[in-house]
């Protein structure tokens, strides 16, 4: 746990492994960065310093976009790591022995971005769960509504009133999954061209 050569190799395997390295590995720069390199989200176990490294960052939101919240806070303003995060896989193998977000990479972004329609439609283009942190402006935008329903059908439910009561958007999310009917407006729930 604390011979460099043997955690070293053992990280580049699997990067879980970091978690059992013993602390001053968990500081040491090329180990981290092999370690987010297999396994994004391990950057939990790296030493702070580390965390505020945007090199070390950038390779582990590559990996997992989710990993954005271990990231030191000014990391989370930073443009270039939210997009790398936003564009990233967001589903990884469940482990028992690594704390598992669930939900976008776009929530641990800062809040700034959440009110930026161009960030959040390339948010919602890999995965429309990233609709729910949007601002309520942002989320009034049929065009973001319609683009996140492409990912996650379900976005609907975030949806302003007005825009679950517009039967193009509701018809596009039934086309992608019937069960979003639930979110509709009243009214479309009864309209025969959309159910």
């Amino acid at each position: 746990r604390a011979d460099r050569t043997i955690v070293l190799e053992a990280v580049k395997d699997d990067g879980r492994a970091l978690q059992h390295a013993a602390d001053e590995l968990k500081a040491d720069p090329t180990v981290v960065f092999e370690a987010v390199r297999k396994e994004g989200l391990v950057l939990q176990f790296a030493a702070a310093d580390l965390k505020a490294d945007p090199t070390i960052v950038v390779e582990a939101v590559k990996t997992h976009g989710c990993a954005l919240q271990y990231a030191a806070d000014d990391l989370k303003a930073d443009p270039a790591i939210v997009f790398e995060a936003i564009k990233a896989p967001w589903f990884v193998r469940r482990s028992s022995t690594i704390s598992v977000s669930i939900g976008s990479a776009f929530q641990y972004a800062a809040d700034s971005f959440k009110s930026d329609p161009t960030v959040v439609r390339e948010a919602v283009k890999n995965d429309g769960r990233a609709f729910m942190y949007a601002t309520d402006v942002v989320k009034a935008d049929r065009t973001i509504v319609l683009e996140a329903i492409k990912t996650w059908s379900p976005a609907l439910q975030y949806a302003p009133d007005d825009v679950r009561a517009d039967p193009a958007v509701v018809l596009a999310a039934v086309r992608k999954d019937g069960r979003v009917l639930e979110f509709a407006a009243d009214d479309l729930r009864a309209d025969r061209t959309i159910v």
